[in-house]
């Protein structure tokens, strides 16, 4: 183990946006044992400085299911897999066709605007709703689309996105409760941006062991030398996985870590 990819809501993450103390003191024993530890995470970037400070990580993030790289100590974007303009105006058309009724998102670097039905959950109105059309129109980097049907449910959206967005981009969802896709590129991936990560520090996939609960983390755990998928977690996590890891509140995370490093250390 040299690597440690964890994602973070519903995994390190608790249901309260805690994340316990144990979790911290198994991140900070990897940390000291030489094992780099990267969060690996739907989130954009700005919804890491809580994480950020309760677990007092600094290294690096893979955000917005793999679309931006960015640097936690210096809060600096390092790298993104933006969506082109043609691509994602096509992927625009081929959801309404296949989910019709819904409203667009679109998440940019340092900018998240909305069409007027789209529902938030958490974010301000930073920026007046307006058609995506006019959204896609901007100089911004696209780096997600988010696409809401109210009264869907996210697992038989994504069953129709997949087919209907094949080539064009990667459709996922990262809560089964919700009525929401997310869109990146297509090939992009928390697997494919932790893989080039990797990589680059000279590691192969058996050198890292990821931990992920929903279908947005499909591809990394099967990518990773070992997956780890929650045991609360979405179905097809579990299927994708090596292991199972307790729930996430339970510590699922600190226990594998745990275990890990005492078995190195003998």
């Amino acid at each position: 183990m040299r690597w440690v990819a964890s994602d973070l809501d519903g995994t390190l993450v608790r249901p309260d946006g805690t994340v316990s103390a144990r979790s911290i003191a198994a991140l900070d024993a990897c940390e000291r044992a030489g094992v780099t530890v990267a969060f690996v995470t739907g989130r954009p970037v700005r919804w890491l400085a809580p994480i950020v400070a309760a677990t007092g990580h600094h290294g690096v993030a893979i955000c917005a299911n793999g679309a931006v790289v960015y640097d936690l100590e210096r809060e600096q974007v390092l790298a993104t897999r933006a969506i082109e303009r043609d691509a994602a105006r096509a992927i625009v058309a081929a959801l309404r066709s296949a989910l019709p009724g819904g409203a667009f998102s679109v998440e940019a670097v340092g900018a998240f605007r909305r069409e007027p039905g789209f529902r938030t959950r958490y974010d301000s109105d930073a920026f007046p709703p307006a058609p995506v059309e006019e959204l896609l129109a901007g100089g911004h980097v696209i780096l997600k689309i988010l696409y809401r049907l109210e009264g869907a449910t996210a697992d038989d959206m994504l069953a129709a996105a997949r087919p209907a967005l094949a080539g064009l981009g990667e459709p996922v969802h990262s809560n089964s409760a919700d009525c929401l896709l997310e869109i990146a590129a297509a090939g992009v991936s928390k697997a494919a941006t932790l893989a080039d990560l990797v990589a680059a520090a000279g590691f192969a996939p058996r050198d890292v062991v990821a931990f992920g609960d929903m279908p947005n983390d499909v591809p990394m755990l099967r990518w990773a030398g070992t997956g780890y998928a929650m045991a609360d977690g979405h179905a097809e996590a579990i299927a994708a996985a090596d292991e199972v890891a307790p729930p996430c509140v339970e510590d699922g995370v600190a226990r594998v870590l745990e275990g890990l490093l005492a078995a190195v250390a003998r």
